[in-house]
């Protein structure tokens, strides 16, 4: 069984060094041409890119701000596909912490709009989305609720989590861009979440991929 599996993962390896290989090949036989395109299409790309940038900070990207009721988050949802709802209470402590995180990450991911909802102002929506922890923060990617993250729990269970640590546990529901490492948690002291179920537990509440309808 072991020598099968030596030839498996050597098999595997030499698969892995061709393709490399290859790539190197291509890459030092590129003529003028192919470079011109290869310019050319990441400059489209960049133009493609920013043109985005553009129509999400018309939108309200970059800054994190309250929605003043319940109609305004519909229209929201209109326009940015991508939301990070933290639903609040002013009475709740931990609500100015999340705050406090949101505010950061809002200007660094514009392709995302951060926002908050009094939860006591905003009982339909409240219920609706079955929001029964505070704080409670939504997750909508493509017009979907994908998450939701509840209390502190999958933050390390703990007040002094960072803002690396939330903007980890949201990249998970695809709603902002994310280039580090997934699998990883920035915490990595911090163990309470690992055991993280798959599907958050929210009263028997299935929040995967549930949808909102934007025409009410």
């Amino acid at each position: 069984m072991a020598n099968v599996l030596e030839n498996q993962l050597a098999a595997v390896a030499s698969v892995i060094e061709k393709q490399l290989d290859d790539q190197l090949d291509r890459l030092e036989n590129l003529d003028t041409d192919d470079l011109k395109a290869i310019r050319e299409q990441r400059m489209k790309e960049m133009r493609e890119l920013n043109q985005k940038k553009q129509e999400w900070l018309k939108n309200g990207h970059g800054v994190y701000t309250e929605l003043a009721d319940e109609k305004e988050f519909f229209e929201v949802s209109k326009k940015s596909p991508n939301i990070v709802c933290h639903f609040y209470r002013d009475s709740t402590e931990r609500c100015r912490i999340v705050d406090m995180h949101l505010k950061i990450l809002a200007g660094k991911h514009v392709e995302a709009k951060f926002c908050k909802v009094n939860a006591e102002k905003s009982p339909f929506l409240t219920q609706r989305l079955r929001i029964k922890v505070i704080p409670t923060i939504a997750l909508i990617k493509d017009s979907k609720t994908k998450d939701f993250i509840v209390g502190f729990t999958d933050l390390g269970n703990c007040d002094d989590f960072s803002t690396d640590m939330l903007e980890w546990r949201i990249a998970q529901s695809g709603a902002i861009d994310y280039k580090g490492d997934l699998m990883t948690p920035p915490d990595v002291k911090k163990r309470a979440y690992i055991n993280r179920p798959k599907k958050t537990i929210r009263g028997g509440y299935d929040s995967d991929d549930s949808d909102i309808d934007f025409d009410d």
